[in-house]
């Protein structure tokens, strides 16, 4: 008989793989230029972008669900990424969190509890990345309808991703401005993880709006490459 949990591995990777597909179609440009010593491939970087936002959909899909195996998938996807934190909160999505929240899920159930052990391992840390020195990571506390804004230098026919993860209480939008003040990206889809990719931007100054529309305050995990 088929262990119990493993039935959804299909629908659980088809999610996935559409939820990629979605966030790498997102709108087209540039990077955020790195600080001394974290020279990064602005593509490379994007990509790790588009891997955290899908876990941190795995992971909302595993806790609606009580799935501990997807949220163990969630965890593993984060655990292939190093971020470059900046000043703020402590990140609220990694893979340690995840994998905290797979072993509550798991409840007695001993295969899961034997692959987190495994996970935890002081040898399964990140020696090597395929996704370079990983995007900037920063966390914003925002109040209820507050927006907070940053700038970042464009560089002509280098990808720009960024996305913002929200706690899940509220609902999180994102805009980039020009120098003039000209929307050229706005990810106002009523979730908690909206995303803006710019392909090939005029180079220049962005401004990077993030928004929280609900009426309670939530953290915000800020992400750019």
């Amino acid at each position: 008989m088929e262990r119990s949990g493993r039935g959804t591995s299909g629908q659980l990777l088809a999610f996935i793989a559409a939820l990629a597909a979605a966030l790498t179609a997102a709108p087209a440009g540039s990077q955020i230029r790195s600080g001394p010593g974290e020279a990064s491939d602005p593509d490379t970087e994007a990509r790790a972008i588009t891997q955290i936002v899908t876990a941190a959909e795995v992971a909302d899909w595993a806790r609606d669900r009580g799935d501990a195996e997807a949220m163990l998938v969630a965890s593993r996807m984060m655990a292939e990424i190093h971020n470059r934190a900046r000043n703020g909160d402590a990140p609220f999505v990694t893979s340690s969190i995840l994998l905290d929240e797979a072993e509550a899920l798991a409840a007695d159930d001993p295969y899961i509890l034997q692959r987190i052990q495994r996970l935890r391992s002081p040898d399964k840390g990140v020696r090597s990345s395929p996704f370079g020195p990983g995007p900037i990571v920063l966390v914003r506390r925002l109040r209820a309808r507050e927006t907070y804004s940053f700038t970042v230098e464009a560089r002509r026919n280098e990808v720009l991703r960024v996305a913002a993860i929200g706690d899940g209480d509220t609902n999180i939008d994102l805009t980039i401005r020009n120098s003039a003040g000209v929307v050229v990206c706005n990810d106002g889809s009523r979730d908690h993880y909206p995303v803006c990719t710019l392909n090939r931007p005029q180079p220049g100054t962005l401004r990077v709006e993030v928004v929280n529309r609900g009426g309670v305050w939530s953290r915000v995990q800020i992400l750019t490459n």
